[in-house]
C-alpha cells in the first residue's frame, strides 16, 4: 500500500480512502464488515463516513455499522484514520427542528456526541463540515471546534464541498486566533468534472490542505458504462444516465473507453489512477458495495499511466487550464 501525509498534519494515510456511503443502504452489515476487514488487510487505513449516511429513516446507520466493526476489537479503531461529517439534519423525516443541522455551535456539540456514540469510539481523527453554512460565522464554528479538540473528541477539522474562497475565509479566520484551521477538503473531482482545478485545489495547496476527491468515477460514467451496456445489457442509472443523454458526452465516453481498450486498461481503474497523478491530491474516495469493487479499486494503486496516455486523456477531457489564466475570456 502507498501512503502519503495528509496535508500539513502528521497523519500518514493510504492513497485510497474507503468511503462507506453504501454501507447500510446497499450493503448489509456483515458484507460491510468484510469489506472493511479486507481493506485493512490490504493496508488501506483511511475511513470516511458522515452522520447522515444511511439516509431517510436510517440516517446514522452507516456510522453504526462502523461502530459494530470497531467493537470487534483486534485494534481496528487504532489502525484507521477516521473521518466523519457534520451538517445534515438528523431529525426524523418530516420532523425538522431549528438548530438540528448545519454548523451552529449547538448543532456541532450535539452532532459530535451522537456520532461518537454510533461509532463506538471516543474520538474522531478528522471532523468535516459537510457543506458551507452561510448563516454561521467562522468565529463561532472555530470556537466550537476548539472545545471539541480540548475535550479530546476530535483531532482535526476538514471541509467538504467548499469553494476556494470559503477555504480561504475559514483558514484566515482560524489564523487570526492562532488556530490550525482546515486540514483537508473533499471535493467533486474526476476526469469528467475538473472545475476543482480552477480554485478549490489551488486554494487547498496554498493553505496546506489534503485533497480528497469524491465520486472519482462520476457516478459510474467513467467505469466502462457503454461497454457494460453493449456486452451485458446493463443500462446506466442516476448521474451517468443523465449525462449520456447529451450526444457530446456520449461521444467523449466512447472515445475514453476506446482509448483504454487500446491500452488494455479497465476504465474505472484508469480513472482512479489518473486522480493519483494529479497535483495536490491525497487520495480519492472509493465506495465499494462489494469485495470485487474493492479489489478493482486496489488494483488502481499499481497502475502506471504513460505520458502518452495522460496526454490523450487530457485531449478527451480537457481541464479548465491553470488559474488565473483559465478565468480570462
Amino acid at each position: 500500500m502507498k501512503y502519503t501525509q495528509l496535508g500539513r498534519t502528521g497523519l500518514k494515510v493510504s492513497r485510497l480512502v474507503l468511503g462507506t456511503m453504501n454501507f447500510g443502504p446497499q450493503t448489509d452489515e456483515s458484507t460491510s464488515h468484510g469489506i472493511m476487514d479486507a481493506a485493512l488487510d490490504a493496508g488501506l487505513n483511511f475511513l470516511d463516513t458522515a452522520n447522515v449516511y444511511g439516509w431517510g429513516e436510517n440516517k446514522g446507520r452507516t456510522e453504526e455499522i462502523i461502530g459494530t466493526w470497531f467493537a470487534q476489537g483486534g485494534g481496528r479503531r487504532d489502525k484507521v484514520v477516521l473521518a466523519t461529517k457534520v451538517y445534515g439534519n438528523m431529525a426524523g423525516d418530516g420532523d425538522v427542528w431549528p438548530n438540528h443541522d448545519k454548523l451552529s455551535a449547538v448543532n456541532i456539540r450535539r452532532a459530535v456526541d451522537a456520532s461518537l456514540k454510533r461509532l463506538q469510539t471516543d474520538y474522531i481523527d478528522i471532523y468535516q463540515f459537510h457543506h458551507i453554512d452561510r448563516a454561521t460565522p467562522f468565529e463561532e464554528i472555530w470556537q466550537a471546534m476548539d472545545v471539541l479538540v480540548q475535550q479530546g473528541k476530535i483531532l482535526y477539522a476538514g471541509s467538504s464541498n467548499f469553494p476556494g474562497y470559503k477555504i480561504a475565509q475559514a483558514n484566515e479566520a482560524a489564523a487570526r486566533h492562532g488556530r490550525m484551521g482546515l486540514v483537508s477538503e473533499q471535493c467533486l473531482y474526476n476526469l469528467a468534472e475538473r472545475r476543482a482545478e480552477m480554485e478549490v485545489i489551488p486554494a487547498a495547496q496554498d493553505y496546506g490542505l489534503g485533497v480528497i476527491p469524491w465520486s472519482p468515477l462520476h457516478g459510474g460514467l467513467l467505469g466502462g458504462v457503454l461497454k457494460k451496456e453493449a456486452t451485458q445489457g446493463r443500462r446506466a442509472s442516476g448521474r451517468a444516465a443523465d449525462a449520456l443523454k447529451d450526444t457530446k458526452t456520449r461521444e467523449q465516453i466512447q472515445a475514453y473507453e476506446n482509448l483504454l481498450d487500446k491500452h488494455g486498461l479497465e476504465p474505472g481503474e484508469a480513472a482512479l489512477a489518473w486522480l493519483l497523478t494529479r497535483p495536490g491530491v491525497t487520495g480519492p474516495i472509493v465506495g465499494p458495495r462489494t469485495q470485487e469493487q474493492l479489489d478493482s479499486a486496489l488494483r488502481a494503486l499499481h497502475l502506471e499511466l504513460s505520458e502518452e496516455l495522460l496526454t490523450s486523456l487530457d485531449e478527451i477531457f480537457p481541464g479548465p487550464g491553470p488559474s488565473p489564466e483559465a478565468f480570462a475570456w
